[in-house]
């Protein structure tokens, strides 16, 4: 969201706001105002073109973001707008009205994932299908793809070549027939019922035609099909549409989002109205500058040219750290520095997958510094690492109950190859904690409980990985266990973290989006990770990865740091790593290069400029070592 005042519009923001009518996009960019400009358009419609609060629809794609703009409008208007809510909210309250019409009871009842979960499953048992061959999550997401695309089972049916597709068609006919008979709509169905009953009935689509005159959709590069099918229904006919959106901000694909509808609406709308927001009111130029050279590089869709009044004397700082321990510990210590300056809460770490989160989380333990997960659940707090740490509790000590029964309820099979190879497995805990690791993982087959090509169960998989580089770490596994408990616990921090009010962020890539900080601390910046590994070779998802990365620096008000690491755990084993192609993008000059070499024989760490400057960033004990006499000033300035 923009730190600009409400009433202070820009010439190009004034334009768009005071558009005629016909259909236009706004094509805002990171920073750019967009929110105060959907509010001061629905403002100018109301005072200017003298249409009824209840003519406007006004769709988001969070909750957070519609009482937002609500709230503005009434401060600004005095008047309120009934429509204005999400693209499931509004979809709701279409069929609560008018879904009777199409055989939809108006107390209908909406299953959320874990209803539908529960669903799948009970068909599972009822027709006698096996979890294990076809995970029920993994048939599950087939049939939300689905409905997003508007496929019926039996449309999908038709286009279903491989064995899986032909069980995920099966079930999918079973699971609309089950939801039917429960009188339930999941979230999509939201979406392709209310797409249905425009369709098909005539005098509702009419009656909603004629009272919205004017919509209005935030965020229009995160629409999937079913979204822009309900867009063009809406808006007809007067086709008063008004579209904000940045494709440079698209990086949701795996959901769904599809930010080529917004180039099909300048073929559907040929007399379509373009304008752009291309002032940033959050960032220095230097900022801006190093974004878009990444951006840049993307040749499917339209860059903005972002710029700014604002300017910064310090430079963008690219590290290079030894190790990924050597990363997280100068970014605590840059940390310390700007938490002279800022609070905690405008500082942030971001990542690009969730399994990065765990050194930061140890590093910032041990430091006193609080913090907070947006988005996502602390690391040793997560499903699959609490599994596999119950696996490896049960093996170390038989009598730990709570481990047992977490264990007993991850499958009976599991279990009994678990007790099978006890005796193996035991002497194996009295040796690398790595290798016991992975034979758990061997012998209870654990990591078939998840699909690779599911986002949620891949992110699980990664978080495996991160959990078997750590116990390589140890030289027992009961040092390993050891020392999770007492990070849980938070024995090993040095202070006393407060609460999350005043805490650094910590989050993925993907939850950065909106947000913003006045220090960003974006780490990880190496081929195969940022770039993914999955997307080096797909031309499609490697200018998400690129829009992520845009989507990261776009989130510092003042202070950006990107980082890598010459090296990381992998698989339990050491690896070499390069710097992401992302680095290689941005114009050196806008860069204060720093290569870190690890930590010293005083505990100082080594770090060297590579414009010319030695920095030594130290810590408070290491200045009263030197102030008391312990560490002779000489002897540390030549370490």
């Amino acid at each position: 969201m923009s730190t600009m005042p409400t009433r202070a519009l820009n010439p190009a923001q004034q334009q768009a706001i005071q558009h005629g009518s016909g259909p236009a996009m706004v094509l805002a960019g990171a920073g750019s105002g967009k929110t105060t400009v959907l509010t001061a358009r629905v403002a100018w419609l109301l005072e200017h073109a003298v249409v009824q609060p209840a003519n406007i629809l006004l769709v988001t794609f969070t909750n957070k973001a519609a009482q937002e703009i609500k709230l503005r409008v009434r401060q600004q208007t005095t008047q309120q707008l009934p429509l204005c809510g999400t693209f499931h909210s509004v979809c709701a309250k279409l069929l609560r009205q008018s879904g009777g019409n199409i055989g939809i009871s108006p107390s209908f009842t909406i299953y959320d994932t874990d209803d539908q979960l529960a669903a799948l499953k009970q068909i599972y048992m009822a027709q006698h299908f096996d979890v294990q061959e076809y995970a029920p999550k993994a048939v599950h997401a087939v049939i939300s793809r689905c409905k997003n695309e508007l496929l019926t089972p039996a449309e999908y049916e038709q286009t279903a070549t491989s064995h899986f597709q032909k069980f995920a068609a099966k079930v999918y006919a079973l699971y609309v027939k089950k939801l039917q008979a429960a009188q339930a709509l999941d979230f999509d169905d939201l979406l392709m019922r209310t797409v249905e009953l425009l369709r098909k009935d005539q005098p509702t689509r009419e009656h909603w035609q004629r009272q919205i005159s004017h919509v209005l959709i935030d965020e229009y590069q995160d629409t999937n099909t079913a979204q822009y099918v309900l867009t063009k229904l809406l808006a007809a006919p007067q086709d008063n549409l008004f579209v904000v959106g940045d494709f440079s901000q698209s990086i949701y694909s795996w959901r769904g989002a599809d930010y080529r509808n917004m180039l099909a609406l300048k073929t559907d709308y040929p007399e379509l109205k373009e304008y752009r927001l291309e002032q940033n009111y959050r960032s220095p130029q230097s900022i801006l500058d190093a974004a878009t050279a990444v951006i840049a590089k993307n040749t499917q869709h339209p860059i903005l040219s972002l710029w700014s009044e604002k300017s910064s004397p310090d430079k963008i700082v690219s590290l290079s750290a030894e190790s990924g321990e050597s990363e997280a510990a100068y970014i605590i210590q840059s940390m310390r520095e700007q938490l002279r300056i800022y609070p905690a809460n405008e500082l942030a770490v971001l990542y690009r997958t969730n399994a990065q989160s765990r050194l930061f989380e140890e590093a910032l333990l041990r430091a006193g510094i609080p913090y907070h997960l947006v988005g996502g659940v602390k690391f040793y707090e997560r499903k699959e690492i609490k599994d596999l740490l119950a696996y490896a509790r049960v093996i170390v000590n038989p009598l730990d109950e709570v481990s047992q029964i977490r264990v007993q309820k991850l499958g009976k099979r599991r279990v009994v190859a678990l007790e099978a190879a006890r005796g193996e497995l035991t002497k194996l805990s009295q040796a690398v904690p790595q290798e016991f690791l992975q034979r758990i993982l061997k012998v209870t087959a654990y990591l078939g409980k998840y699909k690779p090509e599911l986002e949620e169960d891949r992110t699980r998989l990664e978080n495996i990985e991160e959990l078997v580089a750590v116990a390589s770490q140890f030289q027992s596994v009961t040092q390993f266990l050891e020392n999770i408990a007492l990070v849980q616990d938070k024995q090993l921090a040095d202070g006393d973290p407060a609460g999350e009010t005043n805490s650094v962020s910590l989050m993925s890539l993907h939850a950065a989006k909106g947000l913003e900080f006045a220090v960003v601390f974006l780490a990880g910046l190496e081929e195969e990770l940022l770039p993914h590994s999955r997307s080096i070779f797909n031309l499609e998802e490697l200018e998400e990865e690129r829009r992520l990365c845009y989507v990261g620096m776009t989130r510092a008000k003042d202070r950006l740091f990107l980082s890598c690491a010459r090296s990381r755990y992998q698989y339990g084993v050491r690896s070499n790593r390069m710097p992401s192609r992302f680095l290689a993008d941005i114009d050196q000059d806008l860069l204060e290069k720093i290569e870190d070499g690890g930590v010293d024989s005083y505990g100082a760490r080594r770090t060297i400029s590579l414009s010319g400057q030695r920095t030594l960033v130290v810590d408070e004990e290491m200045i009263e070592d030197m102030l008391s006499g312990k560490i002779s000033v000489d002897a540390f300035i030549d370490s």
